[in-house]
């Protein structure tokens, strides 16, 4: 008789004492249950009497043809049942997770890149692998180099801004791709070709802690330009996108932004000194998942593609033309 709770965490019952169980209930013989498993029936015999001396109780009651399984047997080879179910599929998850199979990767990503190359690399590594979630974060870089460190983030895709104070983390140059001043179709502006022709708009800019907005200030700069007043500080896409069509307003965008959308114009006037180099930035020291693994190489296979398509940088203005 049971008197208190058994303790079946303790070590003495192991996984070999659940496949005994369940064999010679599926066998209904012990010498069956015992060429099943490859084993001498003595040493099936054994095992039986280790388990039900743990249990405490019988679990089949023997008869001239096999065995059936008692009461406190139908219920103890049912949660059995269900233990080897749970690590089947544990290893099955494990064996998923290894080959990239499924898992979970997330991006952060900046302004460029969001909009072509990533949607892009997400569809082939979803047709190749759909059990593998892929969480996209949006924000500026300094916003997710603290998730990317902490390991919440596992790679930021975009502009490349400078690393040279951030020894733990490293770079993957993608592709390069010019950054125009855009505007919508049919925007007064569309036949202007110099800078001080478009102060008069409103602009719409990146925030301060971005490296493209340190990047158009010294465009300004060189010219003998102040940045326009008349401005809104903004680095979503969509946001961006609603602003330029529905105002005059003036944008610095990645080309492929304008060359995937009739509704944008590229203005002639070139930011040729503008910075463009878009890539990955990854931990130094920490090894990538296989599902980050897999996104990279899809981006990687993907910017190819979109090399050839990117059109050759226009020639630079003289500064003050």
């Amino acid at each position: 008789m049971i008197s208190r709770p058994l303790d079946l965490l303790s070590g003495r019952l192991k996984l070999r004492h659940l496949v005994l169980v369940t064999t010679i209930a599926e066998q209904g013989s012990v010498l069956r249950a015992a060429e099943r498993l490859h084993l001498a029936q003595p040493a099936v015999t054994r095992g039986l009497r280790e388990v039900e001396h743990i249990l405490g109780v019988e679990l089949f009651t023997r008869g001239p043809r096999g065995v059936t399984p008692t009461l406190f047997g139908e219920a103890f080879i049912d949660h059995a049942r269900a233990v080897q179910a749970e690590l089947r599929r544990a290893g099955d998850r494990i064996a998923g997770l290894a080959d990239g199979e499924t898992g979970t990767v997330t991006v952060g990503t900046l302004l460029a890149a969001t909009n072509v190359l990533l949607p892009r690399s997400i569809a082939s590594l979803k047709a190749e692998r759909p059990g593998v979630t892929v969480v996209i974060r949006e924000g500026t870089f300094d916003s997710l180099v603290p998730r990317l460190i902490d390991g919440e983030t596992d790679l930021i895709l975009g502009r490349l801004n400078p690393i040279d104070d951030r020894p733990s983390l490293q770079q993957i140059p993608l592709y390069n791709e010019p950054t125009l001043l855009v505007a919508r179709a049919g925007h007064p502006a569309e036949r202007a070709t110099t800078l001080p022709e478009l102060l008069d708009y409103p602009w719409i800019l990146p925030l301060e802690q971005t490296a493209l907005k340190h990047e158009l200030e010294q465009v300004f700069h060189r010219q003998g330009l102040p940045l326009p007043r008349n401005r809104v500080e903004c680095t979503s896409m969509p946001t961006i996108r609603s602003l330029l069509l529905q105002a005059d307003m003036i944008a610095a965008l990645p080309a492929l932004v304008v060359r995937t959308d009739d509704r944008l114009m590229e203005l002639p006037v070139p930011l040729t000194s503008v910075r463009r180099s878009v890539g990955v930035t990854l931990p130094e020291a920490r090894a990538l998942t296989p599902a980050a693994k897999i996104m990279l190489d899809h981006l990687r296979h993907q910017a190819e593609t979109l090399r050839r398509e990117l059109p050759a940088d226009p020639p630079e203005l003289p500064a003050g033309a």
